[in-house]
């Protein structure tokens, strides 16, 4: 441990120990009971699946469920890991959802702010990282969701281990060992498993670390210089596979369908695009509109869950083909569903509060960092080319919502991965105050 990383260490724990402190509170105040809060309806759903599997029904429901499960039928629809974790800790203590909140929240508590850390150290440096770890620590959506139980927290956690793992990969003062693309496989095949949207992104993670080796040894031959990047890259999609397959096996032996992870790209892309939407998207259906029940035509009703997914996926790509047009209209107008951090008299005062407080405070810090990083003319040491892999999968993964469903709580994973910009612009702009003072030395000029 070098003497920067040392002298941070204590304002780190510190910061961990706030994380934790709140995200204890968030747990406390929801307690035991498990309610359709906003945001949060899907703790519902993992509950009672999880409470199913203890009493030996399996992954099902006993009545009919989100979104046209039968009573008594498989379900894919929700994450198998996820509701595994809750089967585990009830099968420990009992059903006691306020354990499995304690549980959940200092496991987040810890590894949101510290992964955050380490990907803002290599990125920028120790202050912009200490700064970046506050932020995560006290982020109004993160501790809400952290307590929730459902995959959204352990989800952001894992798209930060797998981030960190990718530049850890890519630092050219260390030897990448195989164990290193080995725990890089583990953690894409975990969190593949927590929601399996981030697939979308793998393949752009790939041609990334790819072009970065390349870059890096361009004084090699393209062969030389790609031969083990290449092989580290097929070992951790292997084991990423290794994750997956099982899952898709057990799928198939359930509903006699392929199903790779979960069965909910088909509903998302029905839904988002239906022409019930005409030419604006509406994120969660108003009281005068249909259910989402009823929008779905009667003659697939008797497929089972997983053939009815993949049969609204055709239907839903062919309402994008038949109407070019409103389909482009439908995504520009999931711009504003997707950022929103302003006040709406739809929501309850705690929750335009949290809203505000976050992205609402964040965005313009944000934009900001990404203004400097891209003008490259800052005054803190960044790493340019790390940063651009936060960039591109901010840009991936927002496009992937921005196409087909988006919801603020969609969006906090790339809140995560783009607060160490807007700590970046919060040291930036500070600097010359931080040049006199004691954190001086944590400059990495």
């Amino acid at each position: 441990m070098n003497a920067q990383v040392k002298s941070t260490a204590p304002a780190l724990l510190g910061i961990v120990l706030i994380s934790v402190l709140l995200r204890l509170g968030a747990a406390v105040y929801l307690g035991s009971d498990v309610l359709p809060l906003p945001g949060i309806h899907d703790q519902i759903s993992y509950h009672t699946l999880a409470t199913r599997l203890l009493g030996g029904h399996g992954f099902t429901f006993a009545e009919a469920w989100w979104p046209v499960t039968p009573a008594g039928e498989p379900t894919a629809h929700w994450s198998y890991l996820y509701t595994g974790f809750l089967y585990v800790l009830y099968s420990i203590t009992g059903v006691a959802p306020l354990i499995a909140r304690i549980v959940q929240v200092l496991a987040i508590g810890i590894l949101m702010p510290v992964l955050v850390y380490r990907i803002a150290s290599r990125v920028f440096n120790n202050l912009v990282a200490l700064v970046a770890a506050l932020w995560v620590a006290v982020y109004g959506y993160f501790i809400y969701y952290s307590a929730a139980l459902m995959t959204e927290s352990f989800y952001i956690v894992g798209i930060l281990w797998v981030l960190d793992n990718a530049l850890l990969l890519i630092d050219r003062e260390r030897e990448n060992k195989w164990q290193h693309w080995l725990m890089f496989g583990v953690s894409l095949g975990i969190t593949a498993l927590l929601r399996q949207v981030f697939l979308l992104f793998a393949p752009f993670l790939f041609a990334w670390i790819l072009l970065t080796v390349y870059l890096q040894r361009g004084d090699q031959s393209l062969i030389s210089a790609m031969r083990k990047p290449f092989m580290g890259l097929f070992a951790s999609g292997l084991i990423m596979l290794a994750f997956i397959i099982p899952v898709t096996i057990f799928n198939y032996g359930q509903f006699d369908h392929l199903v790779l992870l979960n069965t909910n790209s088909g509903y998302a892309l029905f839904w988002g695009n239906h022409p019930v939407h005409e030419y604006r998207f509406v994120p969660i259906f108003t009281d005068d509109m249909p259910t989402y029940q009823e929008l779905i035509p009667q003659e697939l009703l008797h497929l089972n869950e997983a053939q009815l997914d993949s049969a609204l996926r055709e239907v839903g790509s062919g309402f994008i083909t038949d109407n070019p047009g409103r389909y482009l209209m439908l995504c520009l107008t999931r711009i504003p569903a997707y950022f929103q951090f302003w006040y709406s008299p739809q929501s309850s005062l705690i929750s335009n509060i949290v809203r505000m407080a976050s992205l609402g405070i964040a965005l313009p810090f944000m934009l900001l960092g990404l203004f400097m990083w891209g003008r490259g003319k800052a005054r803190q040491k960044v790493d340019r080319w790390q940063a651009s892999l936060l960039v591109l999968f901010a840009f991936i993964y927002t496009l992937a919502h921005i196409m087909t469903w988006a919801l603020v709580r969609y969006r906090l994973p790339v809140d995560a991965v783009l607060l160490p910009f807007a700590a970046f612009a919060i040291v930036s702009l500070l600097t010359p105050m931080i040049e006199k003072s004691r954190w001086a030395g944590l400059k990495q000029i």
